[in-house]
């Protein structure tokens, strides 16, 4: 498989072709999402979440990410790797977004880096990472990094100044010179108004059909537990298949059923022998 480039990510875009992306956290992850054929993985900051057991987004740090996004490139030739850059990473200045996000291409060989906000001090960090020659992803909606302040992970633009501040937002991310342009919980007709304005490619998640979608990797493969966003569709079943698999291994451990006997290794009586003559007080 051809690996995405930003060029081909635009005309994807124009020819109407429909962008995949899903969320990796590791090697194992990145493999399987690359032998699916995804044409983009997120290295998401809800890893913190569903990796690393935390309880929201904001408690991941930069080394934290950056040994996530290191085993995911391992496993990824082909996708664009597109890597979140995490809360308190970029918040500073542009210079503290400008050397975060050189880390992320330097030593995790990230393709884009992903920013929340469609704000004035967003805007100039978008601007500024950019200008340094690194691909930048918006991300606008419902930003689960400043939650707190949009009164919780809710939906966004289901009122007329919040639908407003989203379509400004996501025509100053485009403009600031983003690469393309997540689009969270927001009412399809609303990201409807503003979609064909935007050249940039619009990945959705809970927000339309966009020219793409993105979803949690473990959302959608029935690994999360307890409810998800309304947004969510579960394609697989893999944290019931998980469980059962550990328990059936457990069960036989403690039956004696495993190991069996194809299962072990075999040894000459002579190497039984030498192993029993070099225990303590064997001559």
């Amino acid at each position: 498989m051809t690996a995405l480039t930003i060029p081909r990510l635009a005309e994807m875009k124009a020819q109407r072709e429909p962008i995949v992306m899903v969320t990796a956290y590791d090697y194992p992850s990145a493999r399987a999402a690359e032998r699916a054929g995804v044409d983009m993985i997120l290295v998401g900051d809800s890893g913190a979440q569903v990796v690393l057991g935390q309880e929201s987004t904001v408690a991941v740090t930069t080394d934290e990410m950056l040994v996530l996004a290191r085993a995911v490139r391992r496993g990824a030739a082909s996708p664009l790797v597109v890597c979140d850059v995490p809360f308190g990473s970029t918040e500073l200045s542009d210079e503290q977004a400008v050397a975060t996000a050189m880390r992320f291409v330097k030593e995790a060989g990230a393709d884009a880096v992903k920013l929340e906000g469609g704000g004035p001090e967003r805007l100039s960090r978008i601007r500024a990472i950019t200008a340094a020659g690194i691909p930048v992803v918006g991300h606008i909606g419902l930003t689960p990094q400043t939650a707190t302040a949009l009164g919780g992970l809710r939906a966004q633009g289901r009122t007329s100044s919040t639908a407003t501040r989203v379509a400004r937002e996501a025509l100053a991310v485009e403009a600031a010179g983003a690469i393309a342009l997540v689009v969270e919980a927001v009412p399809t007709p609303v990201v409807d108004a503003f979609l064909p304005e935007l050249a940039i490619p619009v990945i959705g998640i809970g927000a339309g059909p966009a020219d793409g979608q993105v979803l949690v990797l473990h959302d959608l493969l029935g690994i999360t537990e307890g409810r998800t966003a309304k947004f969510v569709k579960r394609f697989a079943s893999v944290g019931v298949e998980t469980v059962a698999g550990i328990a059936a291994y457990a069960a036989e451990v403690r039956s004696g059923a495993f190991p069996a006997d194809e299962h072990q290794y075999g040894a000459s009586d002579e190497a039984v022998e030498a192993a029993r003559a070099a225990l303590p007080g064997r001559d």
